[in-house]
């Protein structure tokens, strides 16, 4: 997407043109985040990071069950020796 202008109002909101919500699935209260690199303002919705971070971790989840399952697992196992 081309670049359009965009204004900083008061305290310091930026207005992001309508375009760019609707391009990037935003809608009013949705959790964005704020990255600065050098002179670059970079913004991009927190489901996104998620994903990532999701895609990232796969490869070390297992191909069966759940780590959270096995985490509890575990949990009570080391509570029921106390």
């Amino acid at each position: 997407m081309a670049a359009a202008k965009g204004k900083i109002v008061e305290g310091g909101r930026v207005i992001l043109p309508a375009a760019f919500r609707k391009s990037m699935g935003l809608a009013k209260g949705d959790t964005v985040l704020i990255e600065l690199h050098g002179e670059e303002v970079r913004i991009r919705p927190a489901r996104s990071a998620l994903r990532r971070l999701q895609d990232k971790l796969r490869d070390y989840a297992p191909e069966n069950g759940s780590v959270a399952d096995e985490l509890i697992a575990d949990r009570r196992q080391e509570a029921a020796g106390e």
